[in-house]
């Protein structure tokens, strides 16, 4: 097979069943259903290349938009095919006037039928093709009846396609397809729209694009590849409707009747949903001329009954119809329905589409308050910019809005950053007047994007200028949060307890809460873990009034018990967050998305791998915003530790993020790893510096990256650097932010006795016992550390003679490996078991597929065409290539394929 189609590999599947079967002596037809553009002739043109490769001839006809007019159309067309030229010219009903349209010459039906039957026997192997049945004739209808129902046996395959959004109530093909559908010997596809993965996969192969271009094609497209690919292009000329695109989505509204139109541009202007009552009343018409004009916009597929209304089929269909009216007509319904509407969101969009500001004005700030309200931060914060758009063009707006322009546009900031965008949050900010509330928010958010220096300067001008209320806990409280980590986090304390007693005096539940945190963080940092859970537990004991205040206090809580090795406590309070997040709208919020990965991790940690691939699962490859990128950098964990697909992928699109100095640690730190399994430690090595660049001597992440570079240069057998970066490893470990010793908890500590063991292995150093103790370090809950620990310490007891301990120690490993899905992890211990002659190497092992994948992954085939090639399903070649690894002992496809001609088994 030349290819699998991107999101059809199953509709593929089914459709050469059929052909095998027809292969085998066991005729059959399919009938394939889908919109216009959804990929019927894709599929169709792939089969057919299918049975060409197989020796089959392949008829393919066309029906036209003909009517009556020229019967048998399809059929004339797909009998010009050369290599059956011979065939047709012996049998003169089938090139005689009845195929060329004109009259029939007295021959009968029958007999056509009969001579086609018999042609099709004589050339078989074939593969019969009528496309777009839905223009087809009364004849050609017939035939197909005819032949659905006649061929029983013979190796004939039949294909027809119609498209599903052009059938209305009273079309002729509709009991064509339901009375066929009935017969055993036809299968019924219906073509669905592609998912948003197939159908970003479907674009990048088409060009190099922003994927933010692609999201919007995406969203826009809404799972047809045709109008993706009409979009995408018109995306590149800058193009926002392209006409072939329009000109095909009116060609179907243009059939209606005048008042069916006039219904279907009335809906348009309401949007992609519209009530049944108002849409009546705005178009004017009588109920029963409105029914009849709804029953044949409906009947045709254009509209469909949601509830009590009519929402459009496909998105682009309502731009194209809305995209047709002329501006005064525009303007005329966008009234008409902002005279009958109640909702603030829908009033502002028609009152703005009809040019009345002041009405637009009011209505999205009331609109930007429901939201808030409901949990909508993005869309509260689009309603607020919009308000703040019109200000300088409406007479009396603070009025209208209910409040002032300033204390909108800080409203309108905060949305952004709890709908996960901090710098637009930022830059609304900055360029409002500088009081204390703005300097407050603008310190806090300048925080979180890691601009410490700049957030801690503007915090201590909010605290000098905020009267003392509210306002300056509130200051206080971010200043604290400010210092805590940093040359100044001595400084933290007294800032936190004094927002502490301001907000208590002035009932600032917010600041106080937000300092009670600050002061949890910072006894933790200095060691006395009890005291600092008992802030953070109290911070956690009542809401402080501020969502995205209480998702942290529920971070930072399961955060310290992760460290602390406390696992189901974290899992319960990031469960806890995520809940939140949810039901409140704020799951793009910082820590809305701090609380997922968070959960994600403890899944990890403690073996639960299944249900963290899941997770993962969920986290996108192809990101567009930093909060997107940073939960696929967590991604990387899973499918580097399991050695999944699509880790380079993932890697290439995360790339241009790599200036996020978090996304850079996770995301170029298991990069390393990844580079290691796959024997290049020179590029871990690369990734490894990259990150130690980027990172504070004191931050304890660097003890995690020394111990990988370590890793990396005892593979490239060298030692030059290696002191440089277990002295990084023990400065991260032993230095907190202020100079002093930084309290490490359970993980921090393993991941300290990993480098020292790591640095000892380098030199020739490493115990046993060393060894045992970097075992005993991660044995707090971290399942697969234990595991790559236990792999090192076999090897170190191999080395000193203590065969059945070692053995003892590779065998828990193995079994910890096989039971997480660990494939790098259990390769390189097959291949320590193999030299230490714990097992043989297996020889004639290969069952007869796995050698057939094997050739083909020689070839240097991916799955999906490896899939293809066998007739197997993708994830089948999968398992049998994680088989084939593990059974060669090899890491990588390259390296199996080497395997494979060393053992002579290609």
């Amino acid at each position: 097979m030349t290819r699998v189609l991107i999101g059809r590999s199953t509709e593929l599947d089914a459709l050469v069943q059929v052909l095998d079967a027809a292969a085998s002596g066991t005729a059959g037809v399919a009938l394939v259903g889908g919109d216009a553009g959804i990929g019927k002739t894709r599929l169709v043109t792939e089969l057919a290349q299918e049975a060409r490769d197989r020796g089959f001839h392949v008829l393919v006809g066309q029906c036209a938009e003909l009517g009556d007019a020229l019967p048998y159309l399809p059929l004339l067309d797909a009998l010009r095919e050369p290599s059956i030229r011979e065939a047709v010219e012996a049998r003169p009903i089938l090139r005689g006037e009845m195929l060329d349209g004109g009259a029939s010459s007295g021959l009968t039906q029958q007999r056509l039928f009969g001579s086609l039957l018999d042609l099709l026997g004589e050339v078989q192997p074939v593969l019969l093709v009528l496309e777009d049945l839905h223009w087809a004739d009364r004849s050609t209808r017939d035939l197909l009846i005819f032949l659905s129902r006649m061929i029983q046996s013979g190796r004939v395959c039949v294909v027809g396609t119609y498209r599903t959004d052009d059938l209305h109530r009273r079309h002729p093909l509709r009991p064509v397809l339901a009375e066929l559908q009935r017969l055993p010997t036809v299968t019924a596809l219906e073509l669905r729209p592609l998912a948003a993965d197939d159908m970003t996969d479907f674009l990048s192969t088409l060009g190099e694009v922003r994927q933010a271009v692609i999201s919007q094609v995406v969203a826009r497209a809404e799972g047809n590849p045709f109008y993706a690919e009409e979009l995408f292009a018109a995306a590149a000329d800058g193009e926002s409707m392209p006409d072939t695109l329009a000109s095909l989505l009116m060609s179907r509204v243009e059939v209606l009747s005048e008042e069916a139109q006039r219904v279907l541009r009335a809906a348009a202007v309401a949007g992609r949903k519209v009530s049944d009552g108002v849409l009546r009343e705005v178009t004017g018409l009588g109920i029963a001329e409105f029914e009849e004009a709804v029953r044949e916009i409906v009947s045709r597929g254009l509209l469909r009954v949601d509830g009590y209304g009519y929402i459009f089929r496909h998105a682009l269909l309502q731009e194209a119809v809305y995209t047709d009216l002329l501006p005064g007509e525009r303007t005329r319904v966008h009234a008409a329905f902002a005279r009958l509407l109640t909702d603030p969101a829908e009033l502002a969009h028609h009152h703005l589409a009809g040019h009345d500001l002041a009405g637009a004005l009011k209505a999205s700030a009331e609109a930007g308050r429901l939201a808030e309200r409901y949990g909508a931060p993005a869309e509260a914060h689009r309603h607020y910019d919009q308000v703040l758009s019109l200000w300088d063009r409406v007479p009396d707006a603070e009025t209208l809005a209910g409040e002032d322009r300033l204390a909108l546009a800080l409203r309108s900031a905060v949305m952004a950053s709890d709908s996960g965008d901090n710098h637009r949050a930022v830059a609304q900010l900055q360029a409002l007047p500088a009081t204390s509330e703005v300097e407050e928010r603008l310190a806090y958010y300048l925080y979180e994007l890691n601009q410490d220096e700049s957030a801690t300067a503007i915090a201590e001008n909010a605290v000098r200028t905020a009267p003392d209320d509210g306002r300056r806990a509130r200051a206080l409280s971010t200043l604290a949060r400010c210092l805590w980590w940093g040359p100044r986090h001595s400084e933290a304390r007294p800032a936190a307890v004094e927002a502490l007693e301001v907000a208590q005096r002035s009932g600032a539940r917010e600041a106080e809460v937000s300092a009670l945190i600050t002061l949890g963080v910072y006894e933790e940092l200095e060691g006395d873990l009890e005291r600092g859970l008992k802030y953070l537990d109290a911070a956690l004991d009542s809401s402080s009034g501020d969502l995205a205040t209480d998702l942290r206090a529920l971070f930072i809580r399961s955060r310290v018990s992760f460290d602390h090795g406390d696992l189901s406590g974290a899992a319960e309070f990031a469960s806890r967050g995520i809940r939140l997040a949810q039901e409140t709208g704020l799951t793009w919020s910082t820590y809305g998305t701090d609380l997922r990965f968070l959960r994600f991790l403890v899944h990890y940690a403690a073996g639960e791998w299944d249900h963290a691939q899941t997770v993962a699962a969920g986290f996108g490859a192809r990101v567009g915003t930093v909060q997107e990128a940073l939960l696929s950098s967590f991604a990387l964990f899973i499918e580097v530790g399991r050695g999944l697909d699509g880790v380079e992928e993932r890697l290439d699109l995360l790339r241009p993020f790599w200036t996020d100095d978090l996304i850079a640690y996770m995301s170029r730190g298991m990069a390393a790893e990844h580079a290691l399994w796959n024997r290049d430690p020179a590029t871990a090595m690369e990734h490894v510096e990259a990150v130690l660049s980027s990172l504070t001597p004191a931050d304890p992440g660097i003890i995690r990256v020394a111990a990988t570079g370590l890793w990396a240069l005892a593979d490239l057998g060298r030692t030059d650097g290696a002191d440089a970066l277990i002295e990084a490893a023990r400065h991260g470990y032993t230095t907190g932010p202020s100079g002093r010793r930084n309290a490490m908890g359970p993980e921090g500590q393993a991941w300290m006795a990993r480098a020292e063991a790591e640095w000892a292995r380098l030199h020739g150093r490493d115990t046993p016992d060393q060894w045992r103790g970097v075992v005993a370090a991660f044995d707090y809950g971290f399942t697969y550390e234990v595991a790559r620990a236990r792999w090192r310490l076999a090897e170190s007891l191999a080395a000193a003679g203590d065969r059945d301990a070692a053995q003892a120690e590779w065998t828990l490993a193995r079994d910890a490996a096989t039971q997480l899905g660990a494939r790098p992890l259990a390769t390189a211990l097959e291949e320590f078991g193999r030299r230490a002659r714990f097992v043989e190497r297996p020889a004639g092992v290969l069952t007869a597929r796995e050698l057939e994948v094997l050739r083909l992954v020689a070839e240097g085939l991916p799955n999906r065409e490896i899939a293809g090639r066998l007739f197997i399903a993708q994830k089948t070649v999968s398992v049998h290539v994680s088989n084939i690894l593990a059974k060669l002992g090899a890491s990588t496809r390259t390296h199996a394929a080497a395997e494979g001609r060393r053992l002579g088994l290609l």
